[in-house]
């Protein structure tokens, strides 16, 4: 049955709420043809229509007292299906306010759109963020209840809500688990830290990778990259998520991929040599903006949106933490052996191929059959990992029983 959705933003001191209405539902209860000449419905008629929900969606609070309701943006949108053929819905976004005083957490939803009518007509009424209580519009929205006709009284009974306080705490633990899985499953932005540091074990001879540097040239390298990556994708961060830097997401997405085309030739060949702490921040300028993105699409209020920066940034840092621990003490090992060669220029031509198949699905917009088969390798980068270390200890001891003076 084509059923109504009601999904609720929570904030401090309002609720942000979409509406998922089907035009077919909202024809018989309305009256206009909404559904049949659905085409130009919002500038037609968007005031009627937003007189009409107004009308319809009434808050209470505990005390007797009515929230203020705004309808805002309107749109409509066409889906086809199998069984139902064309399925048209109208999204409204609505803002409700309690008055001052009451608690935004507790009240009666007065709600009959369409059912006031339509007495065969549901509603289905969830959370889909409520940032103190740590949930998010990443996850799947958490059910309210059910606006219907009770059948016994035969009338429509409003829907008493009630959400558990949460606290600012939870919110920032949310944040920073975001930021952990967000790096985690940002392909892209760990093949660009991976193939900068492939050569960052190595000294630079004429205009070639030379031999292992040593463990504090190594370590004062990785770390100058890490740092500068760091801070590049934190200021853009913070600037993207405040709404003082916005740019639109695909040259961002563009640029990414060429960041990592350019790190996979610079670890084949040193094109920036002594340079790449400045390559990884400038480039990390482009990946902050891109985490931004993520922030952005929750549109927090400006407290929360702090603390969410903070955590988002935390999580980022812990995770990518994580993995350079579980990788670059295997890099350190095989960059001392001859096999290293083979190794980089192994990892830079698979991550030349990466960086140009999302070049090419970004610059057009369509996936093609590479993209697809990266994803499916990434499951199996633990796999990696271990072959990586197994391979780096296998080496490791094979060069120390070889007699000495040999070359492998």
């Amino acid at each position: 049955m084509p059923n109504s959705v009601v999904l609720l933003n929570i904030h401090a001191n309002r609720i942000d709420a979409e509406l998922q209405i089907p035009l077919v539902e909202l024809q018989s209860a309305w009256g206009h043809a909404v559904n049949d000449s659905s085409a130009g419905l919002v500038a037609r008629l968007g005031p009627q229509l937003r007189a009409y929900l107004k009308t319809h969606i009434r808050p209470k609070s505990p005390s007797g007292r009515f929230w203020n309701v705004s309808v805002g943006e309107l749109t409509v949108h066409e889906s086809r299906n199998p069984i139902n053929g064309v399925y048209r819905e109208l999204t409204a976004q609505v803002q409700m306010i309690p008055p001052a005083g009451e608690d935004v957490r507790q009240f009666m939803f007065y709600y009959d759109v369409v059912l006031h009518q339509v007495m065969t007509h549901k509603i289905l009424v969830s959370v889909r963020q409520d940032w103190e209580r740590g949930q998010l519009a990443e996850a799947e929205p958490v059910q309210v209840g059910t606006i219907s006709l009770d059948i016994v009284n035969n009338r429509i009974l409003p829907l008493p809500v009630n959400i558990a306080s949460g606290s600012r705490w939870a919110g920032f633990v949310a944040m920073i688990k975001l930021g952990t899985q967000h790096i985690a499953e940002g392909t892209d932005h760990l093949l660009f830290l991976f193939v900068l540091l492939l050569p960052a074990p190595l000294r630079v001879v004429g205009q070639r990778w030379g031999r292992f540097g040593g463990i504090r040239y190594s370590l004062k390298r990785l770390l100058l990259i890490v740092t500068a990556f760091t801070v590049g994708h934190s200021i853009t961060l913070l600037l993207g998520s405040l709404g003082w830097v916005r740019l639109p997401s695909q040259p961002i997405e563009i640029l990414i991929a060429v960041s990592i085309l350019v790190s996979a030739i610079h670890a084949v060949r040193p094109i920036f040599p002594g340079r790449e702490a400045w390559v990884a921040a400038g480039f990390g300028l482009i990946h902050g903006l891109a985490f931004a993105s993520t922030l952005v699409n929750l549109q927090l209020d400006a407290g929360p949106m702090s603390l969410s920066i903070l955590g988002f940034n935390l999580g980022i840092e812990l995770m990518q933490l994580l993995i350079i621990v579980l990788v670059i003490p295997w890099l350190m090992l095989l960059s001392r052996t001859m096999a290293y060669t083979i190794i980089r220029l192994m990892g830079a031509f698979l991550a030349c191929i990466a960086a140009l198949a999302w070049l090419v699905e970004r610059v057009t917009g369509q996936s093609n059959g590479l993209t697809r088969g990266i994803e499916i390798v990434v499951g199996y980068a633990p796999y990696g990992l271990i072959v990586l270390a197994l391979l780096a200890l296998y080496l490791t001891w094979r060069s120390k029983k070889l007699p000495a003076g040999y070359a492998e």
